[in-house]
């Protein structure tokens, strides 16, 4: 059965029932066992927890037996790149971090804690992760800016020997891979025929480019603020130089109106707007994921005069293509099998997974799950386990 977007929000939300949830921040931490008697006591903390500790020292992988850190997910920011606010300093989005642990806990049923660092420099952010890897058994990245987070996440990864993601690169993008797969099936195309313009180099932009590709698409072109990434351009970083070595296949040269001439696909993950002259030069029967969030880059309706389908990144529209769909049941899949590292062939059966929850109830406006919708973070957990222990990253 499909499940229907959440219409509890379509009375205005106030400021004063905001702010009144956020008092105090949205975290606490709750005991397993209660300490109500000096027995109790005396085996939660001294005297007891010592032949544990010892336990530990003598054996340091019982530490994932009994302490929380193989069920615990390190949530980083530096505040750089916060969703919809940007720059905005660590102090500022730790109430995004303190969300994002909460919806660890509601999806996956895992502990999280959110860790902001005033600093911005890559090596003194690495260092502090690296340094901090004996409290926690996973490391979310989050809000941190292009192109140092590509540094980061690849230094991470390589130093530390759990599961590292930064989720506004792969959870962006596994949700996007999932989507247009299922806008392709709807559609009766072949995903590897489709001709994608994504507009935003960032992040979000970088990874959804790479996910695209290997699932087959071999037509990709990206534009940044500049215009279409392409070999003829001088001006690139190291980053969007790669992409410029595999991306635009043909060529192209100009802005958002020559990249979408003839286009199948349009994915929107910048700040810009996109005119409606441009979408509709697109192909027939095109796909329009226009995902900046509050103003997507073009209103839905105005779109879908000229689309067959249409997802944005709000929740008051058909098709909200939103990161919770895969980031809680990736962490929960990756530490269920003990991962040590998140494989793009994890990524891709959390994409398929979450495809299949849609299954059958697939339509033009269902090609995604609802963000609350109980059945999905299972499902890409799930997938996520058999895909590390396919793969042969597991401890």
């Amino acid at each position: 059965m499909t499940t229907t977007p959440d219409t509890s929000i379509a009375t205005p939300i106030t400021d004063d029932e905001i702010f009144a949830a956020h008092v105090g921040g949205k975290l606490s931490v709750e005991l397993r066992a209660p300490i109500d008697t000096q027995r109790d006591l005396s085996i939660a903390y001294t005297p007891g927890v010592a032949q544990v500790s010892r336990a530990i020292a003598a054996e340091p992988r019982l530490v994932d037996e009994y302490t929380w850190t193989d069920r615990l997910v390190a949530v980083v920011s530096d505040g750089t790149a916060v969703l919809g606010l940007g720059d905005i300093g660590p102090r500022a989005s730790l109430p995004v971090m303190e969300g994002k642990s909460a919806l660890f806990r509601t999806f996956a049923g895992l502990n999280s804690i959110p860790i902001v660092l005033d600093t911005t420099d890559p090596d003194e952010i690495v260092e502090t992760i690296i340094r901090l890897r004996p409290s926690f058994g996973a490391v979310n990245m989050e809000d941190i800016s292009a192109p140092r987070c590509f540094e980061i996440e690849r230094r991470l990864i390589k130093a530390l020997d759990c599961p590292v993601m930064h989720d506004d690169q792969h959870g962006t993008a596994i949700v996007v891979l999932a989507a247009l797969k299922a806008a392709a099936r709807h559609l009766g195309r072949d995903l590897d025929g489709l001709r994608v313009v994504i507009s935003g180099a960032g992040a979000a932009g970088v990874a959804c480019a790479k996910i695209l590709r290997a699932a087959g698409i071999g037509d990709i072109v990206i534009l940044d603020s500049k215009g279409i990434i392409g070999t003829d351009r001088t001006d690139l970083n190291e980053f969007k130089t790669d992409l410029a070595s595999w991306s635009n296949p043909r060529g192209l040269r100009g802005g958002i109106t020559e990249a979408l001439t003839g286009a199948d696909v349009f994915i929107g993950v910048s700040a810009g707007t996109v005119p409606e002259a441009a979408v509709a030069a697109m192909a027939d029967e095109a796909i329009v994921f226009a995902m900046s969030n509050p103003d997507p880059e073009i209103h839905p309706d105005v779109a879908a005069q000229h689309a067959a389908i249409v997802a944005t990144g709000r929740s008051d529209f058909p098709n909200q293509i939103n990161n919770v769909l895969a980031f809680p049941g990736v962490f929960a899949g990756a530490l269920d099998a003990g991962a040590r590292r998140i494989t793009e062939g994890m990524k891709l059966a959390a994409a398929e997974a979450i495809l299949g929850v849609v299954g059958d109830d697939l339509a033009a406006d269902y090609i995604v799950p609802s963000a609350l919708d109980p059945r999905v973070a299972p499902a890409v957990a799930a997938a996520v386990a058999d895909a590390a222990r396919t793969e042969g990253v597991t401890a």
